[in-house]
């Protein structure tokens, strides 16, 4: 069952329960409502963070804890047992000031990994500057993600890093039929095949006895400009 308080009832961090939630998720918005949600889901103790008490009622059926507070006070902060926290994830979304408050408190605090939600490269750079450990562009890698999958043949395409990718693409012609040993993915188009699809089944790992049938698809590892020319094989 989950818990809702809020700073001012005598219910504090430390009513809890025995065992800490794993996360703390501060503003329960689009983005960090579905993260809390999606934590509990995979069976981690998420404790959720809001100034809006509409939106901490919302989610206190879903989440394991949610707690109405201030997220800039240090004082709100503390009185939850912020402290005990190995992660934080600061989701709050257009109220740019309480976010870099949020995350400087964090700081203050000696919280191992701050996360922290970024709505402009200059947001991001000054959520670095006060010392979150990682900065999260959700819109900005959405956008980019569905802009790969407009066009070409891919399905679906996850940056790694600058420069480098995951592209799921159908299986072009040239690898079916053959191993993938024999279709010298790498040495002819600069990609891995990380894994692959059936026609009506589920992904499995790709090895190099793995042979390529007619509706497969794969996803492909590689350097961005070379995954995505795979991509338009046919």
């Amino acid at each position: 069952m989950s818990e809702s308080v809020s700073t001012d009832s005598p219910k504090t961090g430390r009513s809890l329960g025995s065992e800490r939630p794993d996360v703390a998720v501060i503003g329960l918005g689009r983005f960090g409502g579905a993260l809390a949600r999606e934590l509990c889901s995979l069976d981690h103790e998420v404790l959720g963070i809001d100034a809006d008490p509409k939106i901490v009622q919302k989610h206190a059926q879903m989440l394991t804890h949610v707690v109405e507070a201030d997220s800039t006070s240090i004082d709100a902060l503390r009185q939850l047992g912020i402290e005990e926290f190995r992660n934080v994830v600061v989701a709050i979304g257009t109220d740019v000031e309480a976010s870099i408050l949020t995350a400087s408190v964090l700081v203050d605090l000696g919280i191992e990994r701050i996360y922290a939600k970024a709505i402009t490269r200059a947001h991001g750079r000054i959520l670095e500057r006060v010392g979150a450990h990682h900065v999260v562009y959700p819109e900005r890698d959405m956008g980019i993600r569905v802009a790969h999958t407009l066009v070409g043949r891919t399905m679906d395409y996850v940056q790694l890093d600058e420069g480098f990718a995951l592209v799921e693409t159908p299986a072009p012609d040239a690898l079916v039929g053959r191993t993938l040993a024999d279709s010298q993915v790498r040495k002819r188009y600069g990609v891995t095949v990380v894994c692959i699809k059936p026609q009506g089944g589920t992904f499995t790992y790709a090895t190099p006895e793995t042979v390529v049938t007619p509706g497969d698809i794969v996803v492909v590892s590689g350097e961005t400009k070379r995954a995505q020319a795979f991509a338009e094989l046919r």
